[in-house]
């Protein structure tokens, strides 16, 4: 029995089928690991430390090794407390800390490691599902040559994040409900856009709902249905059964919810606690209006105003994307998912260097360009990425041996 009925279940792509998208993407993240060691040489810094020892990664650490509590207060009055930080990423430093002799930077940074070889792994098997393993290829490595690609190198919780939106959103597209919401509880553990994962599944499911109701009073969906996943004859998950949709559905909230209302319970502020201490941070939903006002204050100087001007392309390329994702009828998992992280990332009012960070996990967005490249010949296509992948590594130098991510 399966869940899709009389059609059995798509396998996930062996290691044999994604090789050569995991190697193209271990080629681009060394090529990248390699220009910041230099840039870092030559600045008299340290790599290894820019990747495991600021920032956020610091924030991890501390979490994994004194548990949560600890907070900083600034002279403006800002709270910043750890309790901030979702737990998966910390939980895991620790493990890997307890049974070895890293330390919790060390852990950090071999879990984030690990965790993007799985996030590019997801990545091509998405893309593999829905355009074939050639446009796979193509979306892994653009996924490591993204301009703040270096991000998934670092001990933050970015690659995490990305390898169990991914699977879940190819547990989705394959029917496996169960698998989906279990993984959309975990991503929900990493980091807050774990909203992204859980409307994916809930949106999804529902629509199936409503086509099992439709079919149920006229004839069975055929077999080949699709549905919800577009450009290849692939199978429409709603043919699972309805109660392991049902439960996928339960699931996925959980990871997120309980942490949020622990937050709540410790703080004693109540369900929205965790509200209160992302404020804190000077972190909010606000529909984008802090960044409105960010850009334009771009343009109060001929210097910065070529940075205005660079943001708004960058916005209009994030909608272009996202429009051609809906013209190329992509699967609706991944429309919803990529439209959720988009629209946390450019409406929230927090830190706005981060933004570009931000949007990594929105890896649905480059199936277009990946599809593009795909239909160029071999040497184009190689020479293309090739070209990108080396400015990637070059901008990811510069940018963390400068403000890098907050």
């Amino acid at each position: 029995m399966t869940d899709l009925g009389t059609r059995p279940l798509p396998a996930p792509p062996t290691l044999r089928r994604a090789a050569p998208a995991l190697l193209g993407y271990v080629a681009v993240r060394v090529l990248g690991l390699v220009a910041l060691a230099l840039w870092s040489a030559a600045r008299d810094k340290s790599a290894y430390k820019l990747l495991t020892a600021r920032w956020d990664s610091l924030w991890y650490t501390r979490v994994a090794e004194l548990g949560y509590g600890f907070e900083v207060r600034l002279p403006n009055g800002d709270v910043h407390s750890n309790l901030a930080f979702f737990p998966l990423l910390p939980w895991l430093e620790r493990l890997l800390a307890s049974v070895t002799p890293m330390s919790y930077a060390n852990a950090g940074f071999t879990v984030s490691a690990l965790a993007s070889l799985a996030a590019a792994w997801g990545v091509f098997a998405v893309a593999d599902h829905v355009y074939g393993r050639r446009a796979a290829v193509h979306a892994a490595v653009l996924w490591a040559a993204l301009p703040v690609g270096i991000v998934q190198s670092m001990a933050y919780s970015e690659s995490l994040f990305t390898a169990l939106a991914a699977w879940s959103l190819y547990a989705v597209l394959t029917g496996r409900w169960l698998t989906a919401g279990t993984l959309a509880l975990f991503a929900g553990l990493t980091r807050p856009v774990g909203l992204a994962v859980v409307a994916a599944v809930w949106a999804t499911a529902a629509v199936s709902f409503g086509t099992w109701a439709t079919n149920s009073r006229s004839a069975p969906a055929p077999a080949s249905s699709t549905s919800f996943v577009r450009g290849r004859s692939a199978p429409a998950p709603h043919g699972a059964p309805v109660w392991r949709r049902a439960l996928g559905m339960l699931i996925a909230p959980l990871g997120a919810a309980g942490y949020v209302l622990w937050v709540g319970h410790r703080t004693g502020k109540g369900p929205l606690g965790y509200l209160d201490v992302q404020a804190g941070w000077r972190n909010g939903f606000d529909g984008g209006a802090a960044f409105a006002r960010f850009v334009a204050a771009k343009f109060t100087s001929f210097p910065s105003a070529l940075a205005g001007v660079g943001l708004i392309v960058g916005v209009g390329l994030l909608i272009w994307l996202f429009v051609t994702c809906v013209r190329q009828r992509q699967p609706l998992p991944l429309l919803v998912y990529a439209g959720v992280v988009t629209v946390l990332a450019l409406c929230a009012s927090s830190y706005f260097g981060s933004k570009p960070r931000l949007l990594l996990p929105a890896f649905p967005l480059l199936l277009p360009l990946a599809v593009a490249l795909a239909r160029l010949r071999t040497t184009r296509s190689v020479l293309v990425t090739g070209l990108v992948a080396v400015a990637s590594a070059v901008y990811g130098a510069f940018w963390l041996n400068g403000s890098g991510p907050p």
